[in-house]
């Protein structure tokens, strides 16, 4: 029986595909660092945990396919308070934001239809792609501007009668590039000058550092036809298997074709928003005290890393992820030989390699992100491992110091 092309040609995930090597090493007994996924370690909020345990409804029944009216509000709220001012009837719940991400795609674009996207991106937007028959046109962003976005030239040579939108992360996975106001209005000003959409996935809004803002999409005037942003509260609130997200727009017709699709699923999982609506609440004290963290784990991994000779690494102002140009040719060769061969007290390093955040052929390939997701002190060890595992890799192939 023939499998579809589409099922053939999807990308396997390159931030778990080298899990084996990892399951391998811990059945061995060898204790593994992961830095290779997004998965954070900060306790998830108590008060969402709570809706949980009290939930005593004898049925647990479908909701609306828009969401809940109840959740749609309070993210009205919540949206005020973050200077994006909307309506409940421009929000649709979805399954995390991956069915935002989706929804977006399959409302935007017809098949065929292409999508520009500076890369490295979120390796699961080409996933997206393939269910979607979207086409995403890659837009090379650089390590050593620290994947700034490129000129209006660089976007405009790519638009084509195919095109339909453009499509980013801010703050950005896998870079933790934070776009600034002003490259948010260039993209802006592309899209309506060219009648395309921008699709702006901002699930890691909260987190900023070194005194830079978010800017969201929904913000820049005149957009209100182009506009399309999808959230999630997997990374906001430490519940990636809280399967809730949304998709934001104040283009009426697109909202209402939004909806078909959303019926077409029937509803997003009922206990997990009432779960999330308990967190809207929750403020500044609460969001300030996650932010330090993170940033002082940033810092952390951005000092070890700058002890290694002839690495590349702007240090990020968002999300929790750095990216490094590694003195290396191969970083999947050396995340690989991490996880067989080399040892620190029966210790090792998982990272993930980033050349498949890039569409783009042979980019990346000496790149590798690390998610800083650990405790201080387990991330002070595994930075160290990693050090010196890296400096044994080069020692061990003979790799030229200037490589």
């Amino acid at each position: 029986m023939q499998i579809s092309k589409r099922a053939e040609e999807v990308q396997a995930s390159p931030i778990r595909k080298l899990m084996p090597f990892a399951n391998e090493a811990k059945k061995n007994g060898v204790k593994v660092y992961h830095l290779n996924i997004g998965q954070p370690d900060i306790p998830t909020p108590q008060e969402m945990i709570d809706v949980y345990h009290k939930y005593d409804e004898k049925v647990l029944e479908y909701g609306p396919s828009q969401g809940l009216d109840k959740y749609r509000q309070s993210l009205v709220h919540y949206y005020q308070k973050n200077n994006i001012a909307i309506s409940i009837e421009d929000i649709i719940v979805t399954t995390a934001g991956s069915e935002a991400i989706v929804f977006a795609l399959l409302v935007a674009c017809n098949p065929g239809d292409e999508v520009i996207i500076p890369e490295p991106f979120y390796t699961n937007y080409n996933g997206f792609s393939s269910m979607t028959d979207a086409k995403l046109v890659p837009l090379t962003t650089y390590a050593e501007t620290g994947f700034a976005l490129p000129s209006k030239e660089n976007f405009e040579a790519l638009i084509n009668s195919r095109t339909r939108a453009i499509m980013l992360c801010n703050p950005g996975n896998p870079t933790g590039t934070v776009y600034t106001r002003e490259e948010m209005e260039k993209v802006a000003g592309i899209a309506k000058k060219h009648g395309l959409y921008v699709i702006s996935d901002e699930v890691y809004r909260e987190f900023v550092y070194d005194g830079a803002e978010h800017t969201s999409i929904l913000s820049i005037p005149g957009m209100e036809d182009n506009a399309i942003m999808v959230d999630s509260i997997s990374k906001r609130f430490s519940a990636c298997g809280a399967r809730i997200g949304c998709i934001i727009s104040r283009n009426k017709a697109l909202m209402a074709a939004t909806l078909k699709f959303a019926q077409a699923r029937l509803c997003p999982p009922t206990l997990d928003q009432l779960a999330a609506t308990a967190c809207i609440v929750l403020g500044d004290e609460y969001f300030k005290a996650i932010n330090d963290e993170y940033k002082s784990r940033r810092n952390l991994v951005y000092d070890e890393l700058q002890l290694i000779p002839g690495i590349v690494c702007v240090k990020p102002k968002g999300a929790f992820y750095i990216i490094a140009k590694l003195p290396i040719p191969d970083a999947e060769d050396f995340i690989i030989w991490m996880l067989k061969n080399f040892r620190v007290d029966n210790e090792t390093v998982m990272t993930a390699p980033a050349e498949g955040f890039y569409s783009t052929p042979e980019i990346g390939k000496n790149e590798l992100r690390i998610a800083y997701i650990l405790n201080k002190e387990d991330l002070r060890k595994a930075m160290r491992i990693f050090r010196i595992g890296l400096s044994e890799y080069i020692k061990i192939n003979h790799i030229p110091c200037n490589n």
